[in-house]
């Protein structure tokens, strides 16, 4: 088959969506030598090259433009499939009877929290989704969780749904403290603290993370908050509530952070703390389990789903568990290498390989 994919997400600075857009086509390519791949982004791209049955396409447009020149090259083209991981906007316009479409659902954000989500994407998924999901051959869903927010909002037969879901990349894994020297002086990294990673957003929950922190230090006053992620929507009502709180000195935000030094971060911290409100799949406590750093997270949407056993879970919304959960793991060595052990079989389950070959076996079906 001749089949195109959008990989734009996969070249800048990667969230969620990013990510998976980006391992999983990686993964993909590396797998099957069979099937012919057009690879459409919008800027050069150099990791796709070493593959001999891939080719990068540069569609120099933006936006909607951007969207309606790879669907006439796609026509042109012939695609026998056309996959898009992280747009809704090509399944959407694309016409049935003349190519076929799949595309990943991460979330129902737009549709189920749309006060917590950034509005020009809520427009555009409430304007597109709905019309995707009457027109794709297939869908893909990351988690069991989004597959139910799909039949529940949108009732969509369930055989038309299957799940190829996150997973953590392998760099994520326990390094030797020696490797991480040059790390600590260069981020000024303390001895102990707590680590939060995501982008900075109403969705990720950080006031609530902030006001239990500032509960936390009246017990361990030592005690630091690192969180690393790109600023993103109404980002400053994260920082007032620093300000406000009194904490600043012990609160240090370390902007966006690659994933090759990520994994320093998950290695150092003493708890990986992730109370976000509402996820599709939720890679970060998944890189945590597996490089060997306890958790706790949100017992909501997907994310008791993604831990299982390996972590523990609180309701997000409840600041005085979020703050208990935090002070018995720090405080608890036993319980701390219990979520260790758990963790490690936990992340497991997940693996980009095991996605991709799940993605090739539903292409083969079609």
């Amino acid at each position: 088959m001749k089949i195109g994919i959008d990989i734009r997400e996969t070249v800048y600075e990667k969230a969620g969506k990013g990510y998976y857009a980006a391992h999983l086509v990686d993964e993909i390519l590396k797998r099957d030598k069979i099937n012919q791949y057009i690879l459409y982004t919008d800027c050069p791209v150099e990791i796709y090259r070493t593959f001999e049955n891939a080719e990068t396409r540069i569609i120099s447009k933006k936006g909607l433009f951007w969207h309606k020149a790879v669907l006439k090259n796609a026509y042109k083209e012939e695609l026998d499939l056309y996959f898009a991981p992280t747009s809704y906007i090509i399944p959407a316009l694309h016409n049935p009877k003349k190519l076929r479409v799949i595309m990943t659902v991460h979330d129902l954000v737009a549709f189920l929290f749309p006060q917590r989500h950034n509005k020009k994407a809520v427009f555009t998924e409430k304007l597109t989704l709905k019309r995707a999901l009457s027109k794709v051959v297939k869908i893909l869903s990351v988690s069991e969780n989004t597959k139910r927010d799909l039949i529940n909002q949108f009732n969509c037969k369930e055989d038309l749904i299957d799940i190829v879901s996150n997973a953590a990349s392998e760099i994520y894994e326990p390094i030797p403290t020696d490797i991480h020297s040059h790390f600590i002086r260069n981020y000024d990294i303390p001895e102990r603290f707590i680590f939060c990673a995501g982008t900075l957003e109403p969705r990720k929950n950080y006031p609530t993370l902030l006001k239990s922190f500032a509960k936390v230090l009246e017990e361990e006053p030592k005690i630091k908050l690192l969180i690393a992620g790109k600023r993103g929507w109404m980002y400053e009502e994260i920082y007032q509530t620093v300000q406000r709180l009194g904490i600043a000195d012990n609160v240090k935000f370390l902007g966006y952070i690659p994933e090759r030094e990520l994994v320093y971060l998950y290695n150092l911290a003493t708890v990986f703390v992730w109370p976000s409100l509402y996820e599709g799949f939720g890679i970060p406590p998944l890189e945590a389990m597996q490089t060997g750093c306890p958790v706790i997270t949100s017992n909501t949407s997907s994310l008791p789903e993604v831990v299982g056993e390996g972590a523990l879970t609180v309701d997000p919304k409840c600041e005085k568990s979020l703050t208990e959960a935090i002070l018995r793991v720090l405080e608890d060595k036993e319980l701390s290498a219990h979520l260790v052990k758990k963790g490690f079989q936990q992340s497991r389950k997940f693996s980009w390989k095991l996605s991709a070959d799940r993605f090739l076996d539903i292409i083969k079906s079609l």
